[in-house]
């Protein structure tokens, strides 16, 4: 009998062990998507900015502006009317457009950042929700009768994840660099 109780108890503790081990991988991809996501809310302000500065450009006169050259410092320079502008398409292309073609280019990747951050939020939410059922079935496993406490090793992997906190309770895990 004893065998058998020990058999399970392990059996147990394996279980809770994988799914410590999943959530943890789940915590570390939650990580990176709302490092994602910080990136391309980011990029959707900083295009926002662009296309209210283009928008701003008149092809009529000149116009003073600060050009900044480094670490806050900025030098005073008049812009001459402008009719084209230089788009860098990445791999060291650069096209001339119009300043209409350049805002509608603008507010064409301010669409898709909005689109990324949407799917981002989607992925961060199907994430919160399998973390969710994860501590649900450890907190199942734990109750079960007989099985109140589960001995662990101090430095074990026994850690479990709380989504509602979104942190593991526990010692801090170890990060080497």
């Amino acid at each position: 009998m004893s065998n058998e109780i020990n058999r399970q108890h392990s059996s147990m503790e394996q279980k809770i062990n994988e799914l410590v081990d999943q959530s943890r991988i789940l915590e570390a991809y939650m990580n990176d998507i709302v490092n994602r996501e910080a990136t391309v809310t980011r990029l959707i302000g900083e295009a926002r900015l662009a296309s209210a500065a283009i928008q701003s450009l008149t092809d009529e006169s000149n116009i003073e502006a600060l050009t900044p050259v480094g670490i806050g410092v900025y030098v005073k320079t008049t812009i001459p009317p402008v009719k084209k502008l230089l788009i860098n398409l990445g791999a060291g292309v650069t096209v001339e457009k119009t300043r209409e073609d350049s805002i509608h280019y603008v507010e064409a990747r301010i669409k898709e950042f909005e689109l990324a951050l949407s799917q981002l939020l989607g992925q961060k939410q199907q994430i919160a929700m399998r973390m969710e059922q994860i501590q649900g079935q450890i907190n199942k496993i734990l109750q079960q009768p007989g099985q109140a406490s589960v001995p662990s090793e101090p430095n074990s992997n026994s850690q479990i994840y709380d989504a509602r906190n979104q942190s593991l309770s526990g010692p801090p895990p170890t990060r080497t660099v």
